[in-house]
């Protein structure tokens, strides 16, 4: 494995592995998520749009902590109806592109000295995630609940408002230097942090993919994201169906295929997952449509659209066709769903490599 979890006085010490990470993730703030299957009633509790993403205060986050054991479903095919794992859309993305895909990648960030720092640091060093570049601050870490309906829809309420994060001067060219990508999430608190690591990234000449984040985020920040969509720094960019919606309403053609070719204006790779009806990509002039995974069962949603970007940044590195990288994402989305939270379990991955080699894919040569 690209790293080993050495325990010394209760603290996570690690051995590293000398190479340098191929794929580098940038999370300003880790995250743990608190991930369960709740009732319809704890919706009527909470703020914001069923189905979305918006920022919580502390106040708001214990509260639907404690709600939880009251509103919490149970299922037959899951022992644990509430798990606890390191979180994030970008963490996602990277634990499973080394995990299931046997990349060396890292981490660029921040975790507080609390017990959920310690949590998510060893969380991503036992899935052999580079965490070198994880920067330990005095302070708490940033949590998440993420809250899924009986039909495997997820809604989730980040608390990150004062949680400890690596900002923009002190990010440095050694932290890039080597790696061929760097992976973020479009966010307008982190703008600062995410146009540093651009500047720097491109100066060690590795491309950048971007996440669009949440519907919430390109609505309610549109002007800052387009402005940096059209930047021309932005290598691949990844969004939902909703978040295209978002990004081109108000102007008669706010449909993935309109954000699909606006994206690959300025973007050398363009993608828009369509959830059950798979995706759409374009590079150069090359667009593909590609369907889901008709087998997979969607228990949770959670992930679905960070563990397709694992798969898609994988057939990058491994040169394959835009086809075939949207069919490998498609299959990795696929694995995420089939169990509760944003880690793709063991039975899981198998399920994928299953999928994969139906539909003729080479599999990754796996480490681990």
């Amino acid at each position: 494995m690209g790293a080993e979890t050495l325990l010394k006085n209760g603290e996570a010490r690690v051995q590293l592995d000398p190479k340098v990470p191929l794929i580098l993730g940038l999370q300003p703030a880790a995250l743990i998520d608190h991930v369960a299957r709740v009732d319809g009633s704890l919706f009527d509790q909470i703020p914001g749009e069923r189905g979305g993403s918006i920022p919580v205060a502390v106040e708001e986050l214990e509260h639907i902590l404690s709600e939880l054991k009251r509103h919490v479903l149970a299922s037959a095919d899951d022992s644990s109806p509430m798990k606890t794992m390191a979180g994030g859309s970008v963490a996602n993305t990277i634990r499973g592109l080394s995990s299931g895909f046997g990349v060396n990648c890292g981490m660029i960030g921040a975790y507080g000295d609390d017990e959920q720092g310690q949590l998510f640091a060893c969380n991503m060093n036992t899935s052999g995630v580079n965490v070198s570049r994880l920067r330990k601050k005095k302070g708490p870490t940033a949590q998440c609940v993420c809250l899924v309906d009986a039909f495997g829809n997820r809604t989730m309420r980040p608390c990150l408002a004062t949680a400890v994060k690596v900002q923009g001067d002190e990010l440095t060219k050694g932290d890039f230097s080597g790696s061929k990508w760097l992976v973020m999430r479009f966010g307008a608190f982190n703008l600062e942090v995410i146009q540093a690591a651009i500047r720097i990234a491109k100066q060690q000449g590795v491309s950048v993919s971007l996440d669009l984040a949440s519907f919430e985020m390109v609505r309610n920040f549109r002007v800052p994201l387009r402005q940096l969509l059209e930047s021309g720094d932005i290598d691949l960019c990844f969004a939902n169906e909703d978040e295209a919606t978002e990004l081109l309403r108000g102007e008669g053609n706010a449909h993935p295929e309109a954000a699909v070719e606006y994206l690959s204006k300025y973007c050398r790779w363009a993608v828009v997952t369509l959830g059950s009806n798979g995706c759409i990509a374009k590079h150069g002039e090359e667009i593909v449509q590609v369907p889901a995974i008709g087998e997979a069962k969607a228990v949770d949603a959670t992930g679905a659209g960070d563990l397709f970007a694992s798969g898609f940044l994988y057939g990058l590195v491994k040169g394959l066709s835009l086809e075939e990288c949207c069919k490998v994402g498609s299959c990795s989305g696929g694995s995420v769903i089939r169990s509760l939270g944003g880690e793709v379990t063991p039975e899981n991955w198998q399920w994928m490599y299953k999928q994969m080699q139906r539909k003729g894919l080479s599999l990754p040569d796996i480490r681990n």
